[in-house]
């Protein structure tokens, strides 16, 4: 049995690519395309696919609104958000949203399809961006820790062999990509990934 996908994305070019793609596979079948999150809602109630695909910013109904009014209305229904934002905000709110996954459009097509079976399977994705920490370079996640134990700018600095405004431009980036605002948020978020990077 195929799996039913209804993709939703207010560019034409992205739903066609999309359908494309999928319609290419075996195992996929698409079963209907939507411009906006109303139309994606009204579509998954009434065609009931196994997974949607949504934009994030489509018009009427954003795409992480249109995933919590699928959840209400169609719970067994599988979501996927495919988007051009990467920032772990975004990650953040669609998942709590109810998403099953988020798959960036800079992704490659292998893994948007590894997505969608593994969400029909049921099983843990295994997109990089299920896991913030992965939305950071090596020296990002490097700064994180450090800054996280309570070093200074400075000792980072000379910690890693950069300079004190490297480091101050690796702060600003990993706020604004982990959308933190203090430390002690930052912190939280550095013990969740473990120290395997033999900082200490």
């Amino acid at each position: 049995m195929a799996i039913c996908v209804l993709i939703a994305d207010d560019h034409g070019v992205v739903r066609e690519g999309l359908r494309a793609v999928l319609s290419a596979q075996p195992d996929i079948r698409v079963c209907g395309t939507a411009a906006d999150g109303l139309e994606a809602v009204r579509l998954a109630r009434s065609l009931r696919p196994d997974v949607v695909l949504l934009d994030l910013g489509m018009p009427a109904l954003g795409g992480v609104a249109a995933v919590r009014e699928m959840r209400l209305a169609c719970p067994e229904v599988k979501t996927i958000v495919v988007s051009m934002y990467e920032d772990a905000r975004y990650v953040r709110a669609a998942l709590a949203a109810g998403a099953h996954d988020f798959v960036a459009k800079s992704a490659s097509t292998a893994a948007l399809l590894s997505s969608i079976r593994a969400v029909h399977a049921g099983e843990q994705p295994s997109s990089e961006l299920s896991d913030e920490s992965m939305l950071l370079s090596r020296r990002e996640r490097e700064v994180a820790r450090l800054i996280a134990r309570g070093h200074a700018g400075p000792e980072i600095a000379h910690r890693l062999g950069i300079t004190k405004s490297s480091v101050d431009t690796y702060r600003a980036r990993l706020f604004r990509k982990l959308g933190v605002d203090s430390r002690a948020e930052l912190l939280e978020q550095a013990h969740a990934w473990g120290d395997d990077d033999g900082l200490d």
